[in-house]
């Protein structure tokens, strides 16, 4: 008996699936044909607080994001769309403050300005800066917290950098 009740319940599941469609689309990097080529410079640590690695994390994570979501080849010579800018801000401040004037929440920001240059079609170019920012609680190490939020910060920056570029959002 308990298989012919599943065996019934498969069928109509199928049956029931087979009754609707979903479509969906998602529109991906919008790069024209005659662009194949990106390069990417050195982001300089213009930030007043300085962390030694996040130039070069920031100019390494930005090339393997564009290099595992286009087809665009990475060169080191200037592409036919190229990245440039700095790091602009780096900073922890009081977030949530409570009675007594103590923060209850810190702040994590980061600022990155780009120089984005479309040699293909200049209508396109921009210089804007990009910034998100993280809190914590403040009784926590920022040093104990640093890297993690810096990765996540830096991955939404970069995924805000590429839907400009290439996504036209």
């Amino acid at each position: 008996m308990r298989i012919k009740e599943l065996l019934l319940l498969t069928i109509g599941a199928t049956l029931a699936g087979s009754c609707f469609t979903i479509n969906y689309s998602f529109k991906g990097a919008d790069i024209p044909p005659e662009i194949t080529t990106v390069s990417v410079q050195y982001f300089n640590n213009r930030a007043t607080r300085i962390e030694p690695t996040l130039s070069q994390n920031f100019t390494d994570a930005l090339k393997e994001y564009i290099e595992s979501n286009t087809k665009l080849r990475i060169v080191n010579t200037i592409g036919d769309v190229d990245f440039s800018g700095e790091i602009k801000d780096y900073q922890i401040s009081p977030a949530a403050i409570t009675s007594g004037d103590v923060a209850a929440k810190t702040r994590f920001t980061i600022s990155v300005r780009v120089k984005y240059t479309n040699s293909v079609n200049p209508d396109e170019n921009y210089d804007t800066e990009f910034s998100r920012y993280r809190e914590f609680d403040s009784t926590e190490d920022f040093s104990s917290v640093e890297a993690g939020l810096t990765e996540e910060i830096i991955e939404e920056i970069i995924e805000q950098i590429f839907n400009k570029t290439f996504v036209n959002w």
